[in-house]
């Protein structure tokens, strides 16, 4: 970012903190989530109770997401600031820094997993893709809620347990679906580190990625994509999974150079409310569809 226009949000975070929102002002709570993926399980356990926006537009890669001073006046404005935290929300954290006092990380609680050393230190931020964690979301999402508007903190609760058991429906049907392909066929490669939940959950084995880094913003080298390339061809690999919101042309060269097929997925956003995943369960249910489809024996 260039410094101007860091100056620039900044001096609106300054102005904006002056005059701070409180409950009185409104009769739901302000919210935003930094994430559309945030942003949607916060809008099931909130109900009508409080208007959500959130920060990261659709089909937009978080990991290449720059902030505007738009951005600064809708956090300096919110009550609450939910985010998927373990550094997704990098390009925003001097933002969130202002705000730190109502900043809640809705992973919270979440064991994370250590990305291994030879991809990068660290842990990884996408625990969405395993549906068993955002269980997790939703008791942190419910107990900022009803800390903030202690009045409807039972709603929050109600609704947070019927969302809970949508969220265990799903899982059992992701694991009946997942039955259809045999062990030796549960092998992903994608298009970054974004599917080790869900491979920890389903059973699955992920034998390369395009970008070896939980990032979008590294990129492999020409010894890197030579040696994913031999892997793919040595171990029979029937196809690519990239997401949606990433660009594709990496993906597509090397399906060209091996024959796989490329599936899209949505990993790190949804899509539009009229589109195939207008929900994190949507989502969720659509990637499964869309990997049984490409690796189950009769594919």
């Amino acid at each position: 970012m260039r410094f101007a226009s860091r100056v620039f949000l900044f001096a609106i975070l300054f102005a904006t903190a002056c005059t701070p929102i409180s409950l009185s002002d409104s009769q739901t709570l302000n919210v935003v989530a930094s994430s559309q993926i945030v942003g949607d399980v916060v809008r099931v356990i909130a109900g009508d109770l409080a208007e959500v926006t959130f920060l990261i537009p659709p089909g937009t890669d978080p990991h290449a997401y720059e902030p505007s001073p738009q951005d600064a006046r809708m956090l300096a404005e919110a009550d609450i600031v939910f985010i998927n935290g373990l550094g997704l929300e990098e390009a925003l954290q001097p933002l969130l820094d202002e705000q730190a006092g109502k900043v809640v990380n809705v992973s919270e609680g979440v064991q994370p997993l250590e990305l291994v050393e030879e991809v990068e230190a660290g842990e990884d931020p996408h625990v969405w893709m395993n549906p068993l964690n955002v269980k997790i979301w939703t008791d942190n999402i419910a107990k900022a809620l009803g800390e903030a508007d202690s009045a409807n903190a039972l709603a929050y609760s109600s609704n947070t347990q019927a969302y809970k058991a949508e969220v265990d429906e799903l899982d059992a049907w992701a694991v009946e679906q997942i039955g259809q392909i045999s062990e030796e066929n549960r092998v992903l490669v994608t298009d970054h580190e974004s599917f080790g939940y869900f491979a920890d959950r389903y059973g699955f084995e992920i034998v390369g990625t395009l970008i070896p880094s939980y990032s979008t913003l590294s990129e492999p080298s020409a010894g890197e994509l030579a040696e994913l390339e031999k892997a793919i061809q040595d171990l029979g690999v029937k196809a690519i999974f990239v997401g949606v919101s990433l660009n594709p042309s990496l993906a597509q060269r090397v399906a060209e150079d091996t024959g796989v097929l490329l599936v899209p997925v949505y990993t790190e956003s949804l899509g539009g409310p009229d589109g195939l995943a207008p929900t994190y369960l949507a989502m969720i249910r659509f990637d499964v569809e869309s990997i049984v489809a490409a690796l189950s024996d009769d594919s």
